[in-house]
Order: structure tokens, then C-alpha cells, then sequence
């Protein structure tokens, strides 16, 4: 990030990056019990660092600073930026966040609509220029991540295996119209029934009939992870003991617990690699590359074994 006593004007353009990458402030962590979550969040943090140079090394950036930071969430009391990354325990964290921030008094009887619609929440783009950079410059920065191929068949499965009154009619819809030949009628007016094939047809499309959605969309391109310097990373497949970490870091009350309940869906099973090898086995191999190659850079931003 640039200093603030530099012009913010240039809204981060041709800057080279990635920034420097700081020590963690671990002053209110108590007892001993953190060491193996620390060397786990120390192996990350620079893992993505030496990442970030080598694929930065001749990259100008052409982004500007407020799409950069339109995914990230504010909690001005603790000082803490959260980037959500949906499918990763995102709405368990904006739960999280506004226990902090003092909007509820437990993060267990928050509402699934009071979190995703309930506007409680700053975003990071909703302040000026000077707001942006102060944050960025001296908040803790927080991102959560998970296996790619997890997320999309968590996704795909949240969005299109339940009823839906957003996703079947507005992706539905299209994506039925487009790549179920001879589909019926009642397919194609409620967009209901889409296939996981289907589905990975319209995300490998350059010319797809429908937008990109934030539930699928990679990691690079909702946080910019080279570009922003996160504090820290947290892994879904580590979430407990990632999460009680960071509370302890940024000072939380003692009492703030994350939540462990599933969001929704309650019932359904987690989407384990064991569920997601039996999602891929409907595509065909190469199917199975161009998804892979899809999410290509979060695999090797985060460390993640290639399926």
C-alpha cells in the first residue's frame, strides 16, 4: 500500500506490489497453547508473500482502489478489515463482526437475512480515499480461504440443489436455455434442475449467457491477495482453531466464541473431498483441467494440492 503522504490519486495505478510484508502484533495472544496455529499462519503468510513477488515481478497494476476493496468488511472497534470469501464461513464471520462491533450481543441468534441483508456491516468502499488508506494502512486484514474444488461444489450445490428464488430463475434459467439440449418447457421457465455439468459448462465460457457470481468467483479476483497485504490467512479446513486465534489477537472479548453451526442447509452433508470426488466424476477429464486451471492461481496463492 502506498503511504499516505504520497498522493492517494494514483488509486494504487502502476504501483508495483506486492507490499512489504509485516510482523503480526501477537502483544494480547495469552498462554502457550497457540504455537503450532502460529507456524501454520507464519508458513502462510509468507508462502502468499513469495508468491506474490514472483508473480508481480513485471505485472503493472491496473486496478482501481475501489473495486479493490469492495469485498471487504469493516469493524472499526477492534480494527479489523475482513475480506469475505463466500462458501469459506463467511457468514459465520459478518456474525462474528458484528458481535464485535457491538450490533448484537451473541453471534448464535443472528439471523441467515439479518447477515447477508440487514446492511449492519461497513464496506471498505463506502468510505473516502483518506478513510480507505488509514484502514489499510493500520488494521488487522483478515482473509479466509478454502480448497477451490470445495467451494464450487459447495456453492453449486447451495444455490442450485435447494430451492432458490434469485439463482434458479436468474441463473437457472440461462444456463439450462443454453446447454441442456432439448431441454422441456418446465426446466427452461424455473430454471430449476441445473446439472453440475451444466453448471461448469456456463463457468468455463467465455462467452457465458449469464455474469460471474461472488459464490464462484476466485479468491484473486474477490481480495486481491497480491495486492492487499493480509495479516492473516485463515484456512476453512482449519477454521476453529483459525478463528479463536485471531480473536485472541485482535483483542476479543473472552467470551466471543465462533460459531461451529452450518449456516443453512443444516441437514445436508458437508461437501468433503469425498463429496466433491463424486461431483467431478460427471465431467469428462479435460472438463476436469479447465476447472482446475479456472482456479489455477488461489490453488497456488494458498498452498492447495492440485485434485
Amino acid at each position: 500500500q502506498q503511504k499516505m503522504s504520497e498522493s492517494p490519486l494514483s488509486h494504487f495505478r502502476g504501483v508495483y506490489l506486492p507490499p512489504a510484508l509485516h510482523p503480526l502484533n501477537k502483544t494480547l495472544v495469552k498462554g502457550g497453547k497457540w504455537k503450532d496455529v502460529d507456524r501454520a499462519q507464519e508458513k502462510r503468510r509468507s508462502f502468499l508473500h513469495d508468491f506474490c513477488k514472483k508473480y508481480n515481478s513485471r505485472k503493472k497494476l491496473q486496478t482501481h482502489l475501489v473495486h479493490l476493496v469492495s469485498r471487504i468488511y469493516v469493524e472499526d472497534r477492534h480494527k479489523v478489515l475482513y475480506c469475505e470469501v463466500p462458501k469459506a464461513g463467511c457468514s459465520n464471520w459478518k456474525r462474528v463482526l458484528m458481535v464485535l462491533n457491538g450490533l448484537a450481543a451473541s453471534a448464535h441468534n443472528i439471523s441467515h437475512d439479518d447477515v447477508h441483508y440487514g446492511k449492519h456491516l461497513r464496506k471498505l468502499d463506502s468510505y473516502d480515499l483518506k478513510g480507505i488508506y488509514t484502514r489499510l494502512n493500520t488494521y488487522t486484514k483478515i482473509i479466509f480461504v478454502r480448497d477451490p474444488m470445495e467451494r464450487l461444489v459447495s456453492a453449486f450445490r447451495d444455490k442450485f440443489e435447494h430451492p432458490n428464488s434469485y439463482y434458479h430463475p436468474v441463473f437457472g434459467k440461462a444456463i439450462i436455455k443454453k446447454y441442456r439440449h432439448n431441454a422441456n418447457e418446465e426446466a427452461l421457465k424455473t430454471g430449476s434442475g441445473v446439472k453440475f455439468k451444466e453448471f461448469i459448462q456456463y463457468l468455463l465460457d467465455s462467452h457465458r449467457p449469464v455474469g460471474m457470481d461472488i459464490h464462484w468467483e476466485q479468491v484473486s479476483k474477490l481480495c486481491y491477495p497480491c495486492l492487499i497485504n493480509y495479516d492473516f490467512i485463515g484456512k476453512f479446513e482449519t477454521l476453529e482453531e483459525d478463528a479463536s486465534y485471531f480473536l485472541q489477537l485482535v483483542g476479543a472479548p473472552a467470551e466471543l466464541k465462533f460459531p461451529k453451526f452450518k449456516d443453512r442447509h443444516s441437514s445436508d452433508e458437508r461437501t468433503s473431498a469425498e463429496v466433491v470426488r463424486q461431483y467431478l466424476k460427471e465431467l469428462s477429464k479435460e472438463e476436469r483441467q479447465l476447472t482446475y486451471d479456472f482456479y489455477y492461481l488461489d490453488y497456488l496463492m494458498f498452498n492447495y494440492t492440485s485434485p
